[in-house]
């Protein structure tokens, strides 16, 4: 008899950590497949695959995602069969499809239901490819492109009893015949943990200590691109740094190889580019990498305003923390964010393009930061009831008894 949960994630445990623990905590059986990479959860078996490119000699440019996304579904399909042979027959498969690794395992198992996790689906125009033309030009290319993108994640969701996707916004990108089959729920953060505290003393990794009272900007790009409006906040920089001489600024985030919106042409990195010539305080500007979580946390309890701009494109998690942890968000007036911020009540929305908006509204926090008090509770509000991880936790247990799982209720606390 089938029994239990198997994730297919690449990265696994990813965004399906919490739903993976709580099942293993209640005695569901879980397994997952994910790439050689894959973190993994400690005492959850998992089949792993070694990621291959494509190698195919000429082969048409449009198809070259479509053949990696289909040799990873047949490398999924080999550890599957380890999974299979050592007796675990799931009742549910949850995966994101978005690399493929779903594809064929219905041959394994013909009769396990389907939950695909939808994070994004691309368009050639009208959201990420066509929306800032100063670094990608939107050439026919471009676009066939970003549509190409599609072709082995569609089978997936096609082929879906339940399409889960974190945002209204990011349901709302998916083809119109598939969201009666869309429930939107965000994994949400952990809101207990993360919550309003008193500033602290925040060391810079040169030694120096950034005192509470001190204006604080902070800004988290994990892959430091374009994509999260990396040019449009460093050119507010200068203005603020020249408006506000005190002013410290904490950027976190590493130059990724591999950038969601892809690399600059000339081989440096976003950042290179990007700051190239501006006219900043280096002595206040720091970056700090991929800096320990709670780092980030205690910067975020420190900070004056937070800055937050993307395409459209996929929300990010920093801003549910940043939200979470009551901080006063300004943010880019872009689709992602109208799921999270009502401008003037839980934070800002400013016009992503206008960069003297962003740097007036940073000057402003700084030299008034009482006046943003009501927006800050307002943003923890807000993210409580739109992200809290106990939430979404409850909506995903949800959908996999609708699909059948038998899943007992939490241990009581001690």
């Amino acid at each position: 008899m089938s029994r239990g949960v198997l994730f297919v994630h690449n990265n696994f445990p990813a965004q399906f950590r919490g739903l993976a623990e709580a099942l293993m905590a209640r005695g569901v059986p879980c397994a997952a497949i994910g790439s050689s990479t894959a973190p993994g959860i400690e005492g959850m078996p998992l089949g792993r695959y070694v990621t291959r490119r494509g190698t195919t000699e000429g082969i048409f440019p449009l198809a070259v995602r479509a053949e990696a996304d289909l040799i990873r579904g047949a490398d999924a399909l080999r550890v599957g069969h380890s999974l299979k042979d050592a007796g675990f027959d799931p009742q549910v498969i949850v995966g994101h499809p978005g690399w493929g690794e779903t594809t064929f395992l219905d041959e394994l198992w013909p009769d396990a239901r389907r939950v695909m996790f939808s994070e994004f689906f691309y368009k050639g125009r009208g959201l990420d490819i066509d929306f800032d033309e100063e670094f990608f030009q939107t050439t026919e290319q471009a676009v066939l492109a970003g549509k190409a993108k599609n072709a082995v994640m569609t089978v997936a969701l096609a082929e879906a009893d339940v399409i889960v996707t974190p945002t209204e916004f990011q349901g709302s990108v998916l083809p119109s015949v598939f969201r009666p089959r869309v429930r939107v729920i965000h994994e949400g953060v952990d809101t207990d943990a993360i919550r309003p505290g008193p500033a602290e003393p925040f060391t810079l990794p040169d030694g120096r200590v950034i005192a509470p009272e001190t204006p604080v900007i902070t800004y988290a790009n994990n892959h430091m691109e374009p994509l999260r409006g990396l040019h449009i906040f460093a050119r507010a920089l200068p203005q603020l740094m020249a408006q506000v001489p005190d002013a410290q600024v904490l950027v976190f985030g590493a130059d990724a190889p591999r950038p969601y919106g892809g690399n600059p042409a000339d081989g440096r990195t976003w950042r290179e580019v990007i700051f190239e010539g501006l006219e900043v305080d280096a002595a206040r500007l720091h970056f700090l990498g991929k800096a320990p979580h709670a780092q980030m946390l205690a910067a975020l309890r420190l900070s004056t305003a937070h800055v937050y701009y993307t395409y459209p494109f996929v929300l990010s998690w920093s801003l549910v923390e940043a939200m979470a942890s009551g901080c006063y968000v300004v943010a880019s007036d872009t689709a992602p964010l109208h799921d999270a911020i009502e401008d003037g009540v839980s934070g800002r929305l400013l016009p992503f393009f206008d960069v003297d908006a962003l740097s007036d509204a940073l000057i402003e926090a700084c030299r008034d930061p009482a006046a943003s008090a009501p927006l800050r509770v307002a943003a923890r509000e807000a993210a409580v009831a739109k992200f809290s991880r106990a939430d979404g936790l409850a909506a995903w247990m949800e959908v996999l008894r609708d699909l059948g799982v038998e899943i007992p209720d939490a241990p009581a606390e001690a």
